[in-house]
């Protein structure tokens, strides 16, 4: 039976007309093996493309269904079709299908920009690239800032013999740092978004966090590079020719950029009444409309950038396809993992919300920012920001008035510490799959490692005393 018929048969199993209730499940009756699936899906990210890379590349959509069919399968079985059903419905409706939404509109316009012109690499200018891509990130999301810049940056440089440092540092603050500001910024905060955050709340509340991450990691390169540059001496040849003025092709994508940022801002300051029920998650006519706009933004930067430009970037789907299909995997296999920690300390993982929590009952900031960093290094930040915003009691409300603090280290770990691997972030991947396309030859999985642990470490432990005591 060919899978397209299998899959029909799924649909009808979970989506039977009646069968949909409530998502919300009591996860203090879960056992934690539930949380294999999910713990095996981001074991296998992290794990196959270092040993069977050419096996993942060809069949991590494969090993991405088998571990979210690990988790249904079973789940469907013991607790019924309806709840397997809504559960998914409510994961895909409310949380994923929006969240990839906004990333494929993103990555699609930023890949329909290109810069034109040849810069010549020097420490100022690629500190001062870094910079501006920095501010980018969080309003054209780390997605789309890492793709804009990435390109320029590695050309800027493909005249000098120590090119690895820069594209660390780019992940460092481009794919990382520089997308904490807004809910555009990163996967994380769009996820907060959803879950009721303002828009404008992780501006005011770790800005002078952002600050001083950028601020030294800037400092640091610019220093690490100048002495680079100065044992380098005579640089060779510039292999790319000059090509004019530096400018942009496709730069009617800028106002299709300016479209995302007003479609997400929209969604949260409309409020409507109008809500849609979809098999029990409910659906509300802002977030319709903004999706529904976005996508419009997608297609319209497909039809009017001219097939060069896409040329220049060197744009295909095949990085965007893998982030869809593992966050699939994630955002459905996460479903349990997310129940038995609402249940707080009664819960399969109470030990993980007492370490978390003083011995008065009330969250540690400290340990938040720690403890959601530390898996985004390794899990990817996404599903993190998400296991610890329920571990803190899920309520937007709560979490930004009384438990801003708890809210402002979660967000924080998630996005700074998503920069410790090449696994915490997706754009991590992408940057360096390109920089070593265009020869630059990176650093290995513990090599970047030990580039993290050197710099970012020493920073985020003195941020904790600063700021998340």
């Amino acid at each position: 039976m060919k899978i397209s018929r299998w899959a029909a048969i799924l649909s009808m199993f979970f989506f039977w007309p009646g069968l949909a209730l409530a998502a919300n499940f009591d996860g203090s009756q879960l056992s934690p093996l539930w949380g294999i699936p999910f713990a095996g899906l981001l074991l296998s990210i992290a794990v196959m493309p270092l040993l069977l890379p050419w096996f993942w590349h060809h069949h991590f959509g494969k090993v991405t269904a088998a571990w979210t069919l690990a988790f249904f399968l079973p789940f469907a079985l013991i607790f019924g079709p309806a709840l397997a059903g809504a559960s998914l419905v409510h994961a895909l409706v409310a949380e994923y299908i929006p969240f990839i939404i906004l990333l494929t509109a993103l990555f699609t316009v930023a890949g329909g920009i290109f810069i034109r012109g040849n810069l010549h690499g020097s420490p100022g200018l690629n500190t001062g690239l870094l910079l501006i891509g920095a501010v980018l990130a969080s309003f054209m999301g780390t997605t789309g800032a890492s793709m804009l810049m990435i390109r320029p940056l590695i050309r800027a440089n493909d005249n000098r013999l120590h090119t690895a440092h820069i594209v660390v540092f780019f992940i460092f603050i481009v794919s990382n740092a520089g997308g904490s500001l807004t809910p555009l910024g990163d996967p994380p905060l769009f996820l907060g978004f959803l879950k009721g955050v303002d828009f404008f709340w992780t501006v005011k509340h770790i800005f002078p966090e952002t600050l001083f991450l950028i601020g030294s990691l800037l400092a640091i390169f610019y220093a690490l590079d100048r002495w680079y540059y100065r044992k380098e001496g005579v640089q060779p040849v510039d292999p790319t020719p000059d090509t004019g003025r530096l400018g942009f092709d496709g730069a009617f994508n800028f106002v299709l950029l300016a479209g995302v940022a007003a479609l997400v801002l929209l969604s949260g300051f409309w409020k409507s009444s109008v809500v849609f029920n979809v098999y029990g998650a409910e659906v509300g006519l802002p977030g319709l409309v903004r999706d529904a706009g976005l996508i419009a933004i997608t297609f319209a930067s497909l039809k009017i950038t001219a097939e060069k430009v896409h040329e220049d970037n060197q744009f295909s789907w095949g990085p965007m396809a893998e982030v869809a299909k593992l966050f699939a995997g994630v955002f459905l296999t996460i479903i349990p993992v997310i129940a038995m920690l609402k249940a707080g300390v009664n819960g399969p993982f109470g030990t993980v919300v007492s370490a978390v929590t003083r011995p008065d009952g009330q969250p540690d900031p400290a340990m938040y920012f720690w403890a959601t960093g530390v898996l985004s290094s390794f899990l990817d930040n996404a599903p993190t920001y998400l296991v610890f915003f329920n571990t803190a009691g899920g309520d937007p409300q709560v979490l930004m008035t009384t438990l801003a603090p708890t809210l402002a280290a979660i967000s924080a770990g998630a996005v700074f510490m998503g920069a410790n691997t090449y696994i915490g972030n997706a754009p991590n991947l992408m940057v360096k799959a390109i920089a070593e396309d265009r020869g630059v030859k990176m650093p290995g999985f513990f090599g970047y490692m030990a580039w993290s642990g050197a710099v970012l470490i020493p920073l985020f432990l003195f941020m904790t005393f600063i700021w998340f005591r």
